[in-house]
């Protein structure tokens, strides 16, 4: 039975700021939700503040202040925050669903309704996934205990050790982690560290962001979180204190980098790897910063489901993310500030949730990145069309001539790329350890098998086909005039053009090539729009400050991460915005180290992010986040040395910046029209005068017309922001 959705729009702001950004003293009285949203608060706690008058702070909270939780006394649980002023508490014990908390001071009340959620989850997706795989086991930590995947949380403790003091116990990490500097060789890697026993000799020692010189030991949480395993890894001295919403303490430099997973898949499963970390167990470095945040003091965050590689849902990513960030803050204390960063589909992550999920990353630094997953998908199928339907044709094609029709550096990149990273087939884009062709769809075998679409993978976003049971399908090629550029450059001929068109064809709904063009499905359109999985970047990506850095891969062999995939975003930003005050973009060429660059890249955003919180003159985000940008940072490149250019028409000659079939075929630069509006055949569009015979051929390959890219896409609209997909019977989309 098909059941209806309902999407939900939560407009209360997420208030994840830092607690002395609230100072008592005001008359009024306001309880405020630290660690979520009050209708998205998970795991049966909350960290709330009291704000409101000045007597809140004698002596931690006021004779005369009581706080109830549900009718039950909590007002032990609020103490102030040393040097703030400010007064928080932890509430536990919350029930699943509605909440009341109530203070009252004098003859003034307020409440505060929270509604809590499992920490297995859903929040904002649901229903979850089926099947779903545990995978625990493979990060050490045990059989699952439920059907969840839930696993106990372990705290385990690392070193590493001074090459100086012990040179003959060393590991090897990979080439360019290094990145901190250390003095006297490769500091090898972590080792388990027995927090009461004895401390080891030649412990490392390292220096925070904030200039304290400290024992390199690390604290390593992990656990489950929304079915995801999640770590969270700071520098930690056993004995010392730990931070605390209350306290700052130990080494944790008070910022988090929050690390996404590259890929791009289907689900099904747990996930063996965790954020864009490399791997488990003594594993902790992110596989683009290497070991520099935990070593420079900041805590360093991801979960197994904030990877694209085994669940490219980014919603999915999201509730995650917001779920540990709020176990994070419950337990720590509130961020400075969140940066975000990972590679390929982890800047997909990046990039949808600073734009949807406004508050829970407060910078990015997203590496060879993709303005989001449908618009990349697009591409790859055309990849797939364009080489099938050249291979499949009397018609004669240089390799010249299919590069100039794909946009691209060579047409190794569709030739290589096509369906391999791109979920368009119900059955091929499948995690091959956890599902197994038996399980996986066949429409003939196993048609109530596993579904490995992207949509499939989004499937409360967009709906249920009711005469297929299937998720609803966004993707659209109708009138799109593959090589129109070529054709009007005169590299290709007109022969060549329409044969071309007639036989590109396009998918069907389970991914198989077929002779019609893939035809959207006007409901999962809008909400492609409306749900924001078209990035617009106007929401939130508009008001943070973003560091895009590509490492250069253009040229024969077809690296997925093509230059004009990174172009995009900048584009939309321009487009939409007015201006890309908040964008900076960085090429690194081939053989640059890329853990370097990263770190480099960290390290300037935590410097711009630091002016933006600590600017108290008025203007909207957006406007600070343009005037506190560092002096002297714009767009530039780098050679191997890192050394860079800022000469924009320098950087163009060495890394130029290609295109994409849709940009050939006439598509603005931000490539946002999903399906185009029509137009007729119109002579002038082509610059070779065509002959009658010509045109009447063209008009019969696109009896409806060509694409008009001089109009937004069909259903094309802003979304919203905060959105929650939930399954509900009798509820409509």
């Amino acid at each position: 039975m098909n059941r209806a959705f309902t999407i939900g729009v939560l407009t209360a702001g997420l208030c994840l700021a830092s607690v002395h950004a609230q100072q008592p003293g005001g008359d009024s009285l306001e309880i405020l939700a630290l660690s979520a949203m009050p209708g998205l608060v998970s795991g049966g706690d909350v960290l709330v503040q009291i704000a409101g008058p000045a007597s809140l702070a004698v002596g931690g909270v006021a004779d005369d202040v009581s706080v109830t939780l549900d009718g039950r006394d909590v007002t032990s649980a609020f103490k102030s925050v040393a040097g703030s002023g400010a007064v928080v508490g932890l509430l536990t014990g919350l029930r699943d669903g509605s909440n009341t908390i109530e203070a009252s001071i004098g003859d003034r009340t307020t409440r505060l309704a929270v509604v809590n959620h499992p920490i297995s989850g859903p929040v904002i997706y649901s229903p979850q996934q089926t099947p779903f795989i545990c995978e625990t086991e493979s990060h050490g930590l045990g059989a699952p205990l439920d059907a969840h995947c839930s696993a106990n949380t372990t705290v385990e403790y690392f070193y590493r050790s001074d090459p100086a003091a012990s040179p003959t116990d060393q590991g090897d990490l990979a080439a360019g982690d290094n990145a901190n500097g250390f003095q006297g060789g490769d500091p090898g890697p972590y080792r388990p560290l027995d927090p009461d026993g004895p401390r080891p000799a030649g412990i490392l020692m390292t220096t925070t962001t904030e200039g304290k010189t400290v024992p390199y030991i690390v604290r390593r949480e992990m656990g489950t979180i929304n079915r995801a395993v999640y770590s969270i890894a700071f520098l930690h001295e056993p004995g010392t204190p730990l931070p605390s919403p209350w306290s700052t303490g130990s080494s944790w430099n008070s910022r988090l980098v929050y690390s996404f997973g590259g890929g791009l898949q289907a689900g099904y499963h747990q996930g063996r790897t965790v954020g864009g970390l490399r791997g488990n167990r003594q594993n902790l470095e992110d596989s683009q910063l290497g070991d520099f945040p935990i070593a420079k003091g900041y805590a360093l965050v991801g979960a197994s489901l904030n990877v694209f590689g085994t669940h490219s849902s980014d919603v999915v990513s999201a509730e995650t993310m917001m779920m540990v960030k709020e176990h994070f803050i419950e337990q720590f204390g509130v961020p400075a500030y969140t940066m975000g960063s990972g590679r390929s589909g982890g800047s997909m992550q990046q990039h949808l949730i600073g734009n949807n999920y406004p508050g829970l990353l407060d910078g990015i630094v997203p590496t060879a990145s993709y303005a989001d997953s449908l618009t990349v998908m697009t591409a790859l199928a055309d990849c797939e069309l364009l080489d099938r339907a050249m291979t499949l044709t009397p018609v004669p094609w240089r390799t010249a001539e299919k590069t100039a029709v794909s946009g691209y550096s060579h047409f190794d990149y569709c030739t290589n790329n096509k369906l391999r990273y791109a979920p368009v087939s119900a059955n091929l884009n499948c995690d091959a350890t956890t599902i197994p062709p038996a399980m996986r769809f066949d429409a003939a075998s196993n048609p109530r098998g596993v579904r490995c679409t992207l949509q499939d993978s989004l499937v409360n976003v967009f709906g249920r086909d009711p005469e297929t049971g299937f998720a609803r399908r966004p993707f659209d090629n109708v009138g799109v005039q593959y090589g129109l550029g070529a054709l009007n450059a005169e590299d290709i001929s007109f022969a060549q053009f329409i044969d071309l068109n007639m036989r590109i064809g396009g998918h069907d709904i389970n991914g198989n090539v077929v002779a019609e063009r893939t035809v959207a499905d006007p409901d999962a359109l809008r909400l492609a729009y409306t749900t924001g999985r078209i990035n617009d970047t106007v929401q939130g990506l508009s008001m943070i400050p973003i560091i895009d850095m590509r490492p250069y891969t253009e040229g024969p062999g077809g690296n997925v991460h093509d230059t004009y995939s990174g172009t995009i975003t900048r584009a939309r930003i321009i487009a939409n915005n007015g201006n890309a005050d908040n964008h900076v973009s960085r090429v690194y060429a081939p053989g640059a180290s890329i853990v370097q660059a990263q770190s480099d890249n960290l390290m300037i955003l935590d410097e711009w992010l630091a002016a933006i919180v600590a600017d108290a003159a008025p203007g909207t985000p957006r406007e600070k986040v343009a005037r506190n940008r560092p002096a002297g940072l714009t767009d530039s490149c780098f050679n191997a040395e890192l050394e860079a250019s800022t000469d924009t028409a320098a950087c163009a000659e060495v890394f130029p910046v290609y295109g994409n079939p849709r940009s050939v075929a006439g598509a603005r630069a931000a490539g946002d029209q999903m399906k185009c509006q029509l137009k007729p055949i119109e002579p002038a569009d082509y610059g070779e005068p065509l002959t009658d015979a010509q045109l009447a051929g063209l008009r019969a390959v696109f009896p409806e017309g060509v694409c008009d890219y001089s109009k937004d896409g069909v259903s094309q609209q802003p979304p919203a922001t905060w959105l929650t997909f939930i399954d509900e019977p009798g509820g409509t989309r």
